[in-house]
């Protein structure tokens, strides 16, 4: 039996409708890696803190520059050209660790920390933290700490701002996280069955983040010290931490926990976090 023969002008359609296809994306491809102000290729991408859409960074300034102009008084915020979003500065020149931030308002008298920031004030208000839990001792007993946390940077400049209630912390933090990351360095280069016991390496960690914090951080040392090994611990992003963070504050301003029959009255907020995030085993015991 012979095959039906197709058409000319049906594998024209056919070829036609693919070639559409492939045109269409290749467009929508071109539309994502363009500045959506001057529709050309990203200069010096940036991002609106709050929204992260982004924008040349020329283009944005300029974006709020014009924008600023129908004011009378000086602009602390401005809103998305895109989804109108309110954002109070833009991040840009940002290589993989570091970035800088552009306030919308430059007067440093008239700049103030972001919601986020007083929550992490709130947070520190509430009881310390106290107690061990599996999951930390798996952290340092499986080597969990070698693991790049991409986040931490940008954590702790959050963190120490909101403490100190100061934006300009760029000393604090490239000290701060200089030991953290030498103490890790050391760490990666030794020998697992040349190295202290877990619970040694985690003393040295702990003493080591005090020393370099405590001439900036004084009676809030030790709970900053605590924090930082939970978000390491944890290995989420700053927004999933944060999350867990409102979610234990709401509890600890309310008369009925949603957790009181699953959790003990007396279990630590250090046990609280690792009973939300749950034991990791993806990582092979030590010999």
């Amino acid at each position: 039996m012979a095959a039906a023969a197709t058409s000319p002008s049906a594998a024209s359609s056919s070829g036609g409708s693919g070639g559409n296809t492939a045109e269409g994306e290749m467009a929508a491809a071109s539309a994502a890696c363009a500045c959506p102000i001057c529709l050309d290729s990203f200069l010096d991408e940036a991002y609106l803190d709050t929204c992260f859409h982004s924008f040349c960074y020329k283009c944005i300034c300029q974006w709020v520059k014009i924008v600023s102009t129908k004011h009378a008084e000086p602009l602390s915020s401005v809103q998305c050209p895109l989804c109108k979003t309110v954002n109070v500065s833009i991040i840009h020149g940002f290589n993989g660790e570091s970035f800088e931030r552009h306030y919308i308002n430059q007067d440093p008298r008239k700049r103030h920390l972001s919601d986020a920031h007083d929550l992490i004030t709130q947070f520190y208000s509430i009881r310390d933290i106290i107690g061990n839990t599996s999951s930390v001792q798996q952290f340092w007993k499986q080597r969990k700490y070698l693991r790049k946390n991409i986040w931490l940077q940008t954590w702790l400049r959050q963190e120490i701002q909101a403490l100190t209630r100061d934006e300009n912390v760029d000393a604090i933090i490239y000290h701060i996280h200089g030991v953290i990351e030498s103490f890790m360095k050391r760490q990666e280069k030794g020998h697992a069955s040349k190295m202290a016991p877990p619970e040694k390496r985690r003393e040295e960690f702990k003493s080591l983040l005090m020393e370099a914090a405590r001439p900036f951080l004084l009676g809030q040392t030790e709970r900053f010290v605590a924090e930082v090994e939970l978000f390491l611990v944890s290995h989420l992003n700053i927004d999933a931490y944060s999350r867990l963070r409102v979610q234990r504050l709401k509890e600890s301003t309310s008369h009925v926990s949603r957790e009181q029959d699953v959790l003990p009255q007396d279990r630590s907020l250090e046990d609280h976090y690792l009973y939300f995030l749950g034991d990791e085993t993806d990582c092979n015991d030590e010999i």
